[in-house]
């Protein structure tokens, strides 16, 4: 087996790992049937050959490939030669079911190598008894610095920095700050700027490492620091954390305490993770499946969704009670029963788009008190004119299949209503929710839709009952 996996591995001229992914993006299915195949055999050597020596985000995606009971016989193979990272890049799912199987000792001595802000996203899930005797393992100083991060909010920038980071007086010149450099053991592995503070660690600025290369040696630090850019509250929101990198181009940011104390460093790699599970949460949310994972089974994803469904569900019966108002008029008139789903589609894709484009405009801070009234002037704008185009695109259409001209104008007429209403709807109740502190991610579309069901049903069946006299 190992000359065949030979064959099959081709190293990277740039990193010497295998090319483990098909033209797809996806694990090539001959590669996870080798590691299967060494998984049963219990074949060490393969695995520490091909698998151990992967990119961290490789072994993730590998992990998440493989049956699950293929997952926990994989880590414990490898033993100590696991990157333990490789468990910040699987899903929430796949990482509580191995690390949940793995002895408290063997997770201390792997956290103990990992970066801070890789340590906590790892220790957060663990129940608290095992957290705790997990960081009891761990040095002094490693240890407090873990705490001090876990005890911020969960999706704070508390959470997600890096406590390891390079800081130095501002008395001292660029030579001794360079000597340090070489000489200090326990710096970060990597950095692109060094943060000077005074003596109670009060964030003083910052250097970066450009600067200090092109400076010369007798140059004091403060003569050359500049003040630090934008530096970031540890309780601060991880999204509106995101949002600062991307608003000032930034690759790294200080993170202070309550008292502009320096606690430690945001980086450009955490804030792009930060930025793909806050997109992933709020799409996930706009369809109503939560936290959901798609490792997770099937009673917990039933879970997951079974409350909005029956919330859905509610709205649905008082649409439905909507139309019973108008039963006799339907009964006489066939032709209303044919129509009416068509006015509350349309009304409801209509809300969808600008609910849509509301909901990421809140998220990315793009829609503040400023230019909310502008925009929701926009969109009422944009809900006329489309219900007064589709107006008369269904009318000439009712009115052609039912040979009935003025049930034309009639689905017309409320059509404009139903897109008129669709297009508040869409923008003013996310508006409205996340004013109130609701997710409106996570609660505007069963309201949208609700809204443009009733309005739409009532709109049309009300202008018809009362044209056509039933």
């Amino acid at each position: 087996m190992t000359n065949d996996a030979e064959e099959l591995v081709r190293p990277r001229p740039d990193s010497g790992d295998a090319d483990i992914y098909d033209e797809n993006g996806n694990v090539r299915g001959d590669f996870l049937a080798l590691v299967g195949a060494a998984i049963a055999d219990r074949d060490t050597i393969f695995l520490r050959q091909h698998v151990a020596r992967l990119h961290e985000s490789e072994i993730g995606d590998l992990l998440e490939s493989l049956q699950p009971d293929q997952r926990l016989a994989l880590v414990r193979l490898l033993g100590d030669e696991f990157d333990m990272t490789a468990l910040t890049e699987v899903d929430e799912t796949i990482r509580r079911e191995i690390v949940d199987q793995l002895p408290n000792e063997q997770i201390a001595a792997a956290i103990g190598e990992l970066d801070s802000d890789d340590a906590v996203y790892i220790l957060e899930d663990l129940d608290t008894e095992d957290r705790e005797e997990i960081l009891a393992q761990l040095p002094f100083t490693e240890r407090v610095r873990l705490r001090r991060a876990l005890d911020y909010p969960e999706s704070s920038a508390g959470r997600r920095m890096q406590t390891e980071f390079v800081a130095v007086p501002p008395f001292w010149t660029v030579g001794q700050t360079i000597d340090y450099m070489r000489d200090e053991e326990d710096l970060p592995y990597s950095f692109s700027q060094i943060f000077v503070i005074d003596p109670t660690f009060k964030l003083l600025g910052a250097v970066d490492l450009d600067k200090i290369l092109r400076t010369k040696r007798q140059t004091k630090i403060e003569s050359i620091m500049r003040e630090t850019n934008h530096p970031i509250p540890a309780e601060m929101d991880q999204e509106e954390a995101a949002q600062l990198f991307e608003q000032y181009d930034l690759l790294s940011a200080a993170v202070v305490d309550e008292n502009d104390r320096l606690v430690g460093v945001l980086t450009i790699d955490d804030v792009v993770d930060v930025i793909h599970e806050e997109a992933d949460e709020d799409i996930k949310r706009l369809g109503g499946v939560g936290d959901e994972e798609l490792s997770d089974n099937v009673l917990s994803t039933v879970r997951s969704r079974f409350l909005w469904l029956v919330i859905n569900l509610g709205t649905a019966l008082l649409s439905a009670s909507v139309i019973g108002l108008f039963d006799e008029s339907i009964e006489k008139m066939i032709a209303l029963a044919v129509l009416m789903p068509i006015v509350a589609s349309m009304g409801g894709n209509a809300g969808t788009q600008t609910m849509t484009v509301t909901v990421r405009a809140l998220a990315t801070g793009d829609i503040d008190i400023y230019n909310a009234g502008r925009i929701i002037r926009r969109e009422a704008g944009v809900g006329i004119a489309n219900g007064a185009l589709f107006s008369v695109i269904m009318g000439m259409i009712a009115a052609t299949w039912f040979h009935n001209y003025q049930l034309g104008f009639v689905i017309g007429a409320a059509m404009i209503i139903n897109l008129f209403a669709a297009a508040l709807a869409g923008i003013l109740l996310p508006l409205l929710l996340d004013k109130v502190g609701a997710d409106p991610a996570i609660a505007s579309s069963v309201f949208v839709t609700t809204v443009t069901d009733c309005t739409g049903f009532f709109a049309f069946l009300g202008i018809a009952t009362w044209w056509f006299g039933i």
